[in-house]
């Protein structure tokens, strides 16, 4: 056994291909280019219109060839650049270098791949036939050689002709393998491609061979088989005797009478293809038969070079195509998006667009509810039965669509046999065998999901990513609806907030005009109806025995409810909850209202009701309540509700100011009164009277001449004395003598030493305020200290004065029994009312067995 293994066929051909050549040849074979390049584009430039691109690229292939044949390769292949850039400069639009149309681009690649195989084939062919001549002319005796050489050459221009065809690569495989053994004398001769595996494929064979080594066969060969030792070093390999091989396949082949082997890798791009292996029974193949194999093994890389070429250039024009049809319907879509047109129709149009692009049987579009349900938006390719619109599913893995809403991500099955449920029922019953599911995003949150699926075979890897171009149209289809109808909504919410503010000025308006509470009522009523489009709306006042006083009502509810009629709201209605608990109520089913008045509302058709309370100084003082027709009112109803009843409570509160002010200022003017009137009864009915009777004394006194006018006119004088004093009492009763001279201390001084009851005294300022108040504090303190003589049962009393801040502040304090009413009886109710019509303060802290204390501010600028 002698195993060889020898230099790369590669490594031993560049010469082959042009680097050898002499100099001379080589600048022959540029000037040939140089003048014929330019003569050549001068022709076509007159012809342009004339011939199309693809007669002007044969040309320029031509002149190409006619520069192979002169200097060789690399001349060659720059003369094919230069074809290419004067092509793209002076014929293809729109010129200068600029290239518009893809197919022309992939047409001049075209060029430049057969140019380029031309120039090796026939400057290999050049060199062959140079070499033959060269070997003729030095040898002349070697005329077998020659022959051999000639028809090697033969050989290798007919299988250089099939490459520069482009047919098949079988059929270049078939003329190599036959061309081989003929050119070589070997009795068998097999072409195999290796493959991912290890394995080799047999591809092409002729002569003698297993049985086993048909078309199409695989094996695995192992050292030392020529075409295992070939493909493992990537060089040529021999095998010079067969009969020291063990092995199933070594016995055959002995069996068949093959004694030696030669191999030859196929290189193609820097990678081993394969190997051409040749066997023969005539003992050990010359020494040159690598060599000469090598030649074949460069055709046969050429021609699978190109049919790969040729293959990806035609996957390309698929993928172009299948792209411009994606983006087309993409486009298609993104014009519905764009248009604003609902997302249902939008959803119909993805799923065909989507079941087209991808050759789905079947496309779904489904919706993720918040029960994790998913419910059926659009569904095309089955039975309208089978999946209907609109009807909801509880999916689960391995569902493609379930893992892809659980998952975020896109999912795949081939096989839906393990899908449980009724939803694999309906699928299986399809024929659906292979799925995919892409989630659909809205706004970074899940929304649903786009699912397809094939009967037959499995969808391609790049499935998912396609479908992902569909999805974020559709998400965005579905966030500008989304978009779309927030904006409505907020246009409504803007109407409706307009409207509800007009209405709220129009009634603020009337309660700052002081309109009468009626009235108040009665426009509240009204625009709470209109606000909040009820059927009906009541006002109602809480009364202290826990009935409702109706105040203002419109709408449907029964005529029990008249203005002024009084009832009782009785729990579950709305407005009795809130009466009672002081916070908003609902009720969104009146079927369970009880007793007469329920019977009324469903008689009205009323169906629900809100209720808000109305809160006057922080006391429950009565309710708004509604009622509508409809079954349930929006959550926020309380809330737009309340906003009337601050309204009517600040006209409620307005409304008590104004008429205690008015109470206020009337006592004060009947106390006025009063005391006007009981000075002239205690004038009149006691003074007057003695008075007259002196009078009448004296006239008797001087008609009488007795002794005892002396005396008389003494008891006179006496009286008169008596009366004068009573008359000072009257005035200071009016008006403190003592107070005009001396100010409210002294003044103060005097009431505290008149007293019952020890008082103390704390003055703190000796500065006069303004007669008003001055006279204000000085009743306070006289009405106080009398009350407490005659009521509290003190053993003493202490009032203090301060003035701070533009204020008087006056305290009267005592040590009695407390529990003085300040609502009951007309002393401190007259004290209230006097500070009071002069802007100031009164408190009265009188709890049982605590004493009273008295406190008083009073402005010292009263208003």
């Amino acid at each position: 056994m002698h195993i060889v293994p020898t230099e790369p066929a590669t490594a031993g051909r560049g010469p082959a291909l042009g680097w050898g050549l002499s100099v001379q040849r080589l600048l022959a074979g540029a000037l040939t280019g140089l003048v014929t390049l330019p003569l050549l584009t001068v022709l076509l430039t007159q012809l342009r219109g004339i011939l199309n691109l693809p007669s002007q690229m044969l040309l320029y292939l031509l002149a190409v060839v006619v520069v192979a044949l002169v200097g060789g390769l690399l001349p060659a292949l720059a003369a094919a650049a230069a074809a290419a850039a004067l092509l793209s400069y002076f014929f293809i639009a729109p010129f200068h270098f600029v290239i518009g149309n893809p197919n022309d681009l992939v047409a001049l690649f075209a060029f430049l791949l057969v140019a380029t195989s031309v120039s090796s084939v026939v400057g290999l062919a050049a060199h062959r036939t140079r070499e033959a001549e060269t070997l003729a002319a030095a040898n002349a005796a070697s005329r077998e050689e020659l022959r051999m050489l000639a028809e090697e050459q033969a050989a290798l221009r007919r299988v250089a002709t099939l490459v520069a065809r482009g047919v098949p690569p079988a059929e270049v495989f078939a003329a190599v393998a036959d061309e081989v053994s003929k050119v070589v004398g070997a009795d068998a001769a097999l072409i195999a491609r290796r493959d991912p595996d290890g394995a080799i494929t047999v591809v092409a064979r002729v002569g003698d061979h297993r049985s086993e080594l048909a078309l199409g066969s695989r094996w695995t060969p192992k050292p030392p088989l020529v075409v295992a030792v070939a493909l493992e070093t990537g060089r040529p390999t021999r095998l010079d005797d067969y009969n020291n091989v063990s092995g199933d396949y070594a016995e055959s082949t002995l069996r068949l009478g093959v004694r030696s082997g030669v191999a030859t890798p196929i290189v193609v791009d820097g990678r081993i293809w394969g190997v051409i292996s040749l066997g023969g029974r005539r003992g050990p193949f010359p020494t040159d038969t690598e060599k000469r194999l090598g030649g074949f093994t460069e055709l046969v890389g050429t021609a699978i070079a190109n049919a790969e070429g040729r293959a990806q250039l035609e996957t390309s024009r698929d993928e172009l195509r299948r792209l411009a049809e994606e983006q087309t319907a993409l486009r298609r879509v993104a014009t519905l998006v764009a248009s604003g047109l609902p997302p249902a129709e939008v959803f119909t149009t993805v799923a065909h667009e989507v079941g087209s692009v991808v050759g789905a049987d079947a496309t779904t579009i489904v919706r993720l509810e918040p029960d994790d349900e998913v419910t059926v938006l659009t569904r095309i390719g089955d039975p309208p039965d089978q999946f209907p619109t609109g009807s909801r599913w509880k999916l689960e893995p391995p569902l493609p669509v379930a893992v892809a809403l659980r998952t975020g991500r896109a999912a795949r099955l081939d096989g839906f046999s393990q899908v449980s449920g009724a939803y694999g029922d309906r699928i299986r019953a399809t024929g659906i065998q292979s799925g995919v599911a892409a989630p659909i995003a809205v706004g970074g949150r899940l929304w649903g999901g786009i699912a397809v699926g094939k009967r037959d075979g499995q969808f391609p890897d790049d499935t998912e990513q396609r479908m992902a171009d569909f999805t974020a149209l559709v998400g965005t289809a579905i966030a500008n609806a989304e978009g779309r109808a927030q904006l409505e909504e907020s246009r409504d919410e803007l109407r409706r907030l307009a409207g509800e503010q007009a209405a709220l000025r129009r009634v603020a308006t009337l309660v700052a005009q002081g309109e009468p509470p009626a009235e108040v009522f009665a426009a509240v009523a009204h625009e709470v109806g209109n606000v909040l489009d009820a059927d009906a709306a009541m006002i109602v006042r809480l009364d202290p025995d826990g009935a409702a006083t109706v105040l203002a009502r419109v709408g449907a509810y029964p005529a029990e409810l008249a203005v002024g009629n009084q009832w009782r709201p009785e729990p579950p209605l709305s407005i009795a909850v809130t009466l009672r608990t002081g916070r908003p109520a609902r009720l969104d089913d009146l079927s369970r209202a009880p007793g007469a008045f329920g019977d009324g509302l469903r008689r009205a058709g009323i169906r629900s009701g809100v209720a808000a309370p109305i809160i006057v100084e922080g006391r429950l003082w009565g309710a708004i309540s509604i009622g509508t027709r409809r079954d349930k009112r929006p959550g926020e109803t309380a809330q737009r509700i309340a906003d009337f009843t601050e309204l009517l409570a600040t006209a409620i509160a307005n409304a008590d100011s104004s008429a205690q002010l008015t109470a206020s200022r009337a006592r004060i003017v009947a106390a006025a009164d009063d005391a006007r009137r009981r000075i002239e009864r205690d004038l009149h009915d006691g003074t007057q009277q003695r008075l007259v009777a002196l009078s009448l004394a004296l006239r008797l006194a001087r008609s009488t001449e007795t002794p005892e006018l002396k005396t008389q006119v003494g008891q006179v004088a006496d009286e008169l004395d008596d009366a004068i004093d009573e008359l000072r009492e009257i005035a200071r009763g009016i008006h403190p003598a003592i107070l005009s001279e001396g100010g409210l201390g002294p003044a103060l001084r005097t009431l505290a030493r008149r007293a019952a009851i020890p008082v103390e005294l704390d003055i703190r300022t000796e500065k006069r305020p303004p007669d008003p108040i001055e006279v204000a504090a000085y009743y306070v303190v006289s009405e106080a200290l009398t009350n407490t003589t005659k009521h509290a049962r003190a053993s003493y009393a202490r009032v203090a004065l301060d003035q701070t801040d533009g204020v008087m502040q006056l305290s009267i304090r005592d040590d009695g029994i407390g529990g003085a009413d300040p609502t009951g009886g007309s002393g401190l109710i007259g004290l209230r009312d006097r500070v009071q019509a002069l802007g100031g303060v009164i408190e009265v802290d009188s709890r049982r067995g605590k004493g009273t204390a008295i406190i008083v501010e009073l402005p010292l600028q009263p208003g």
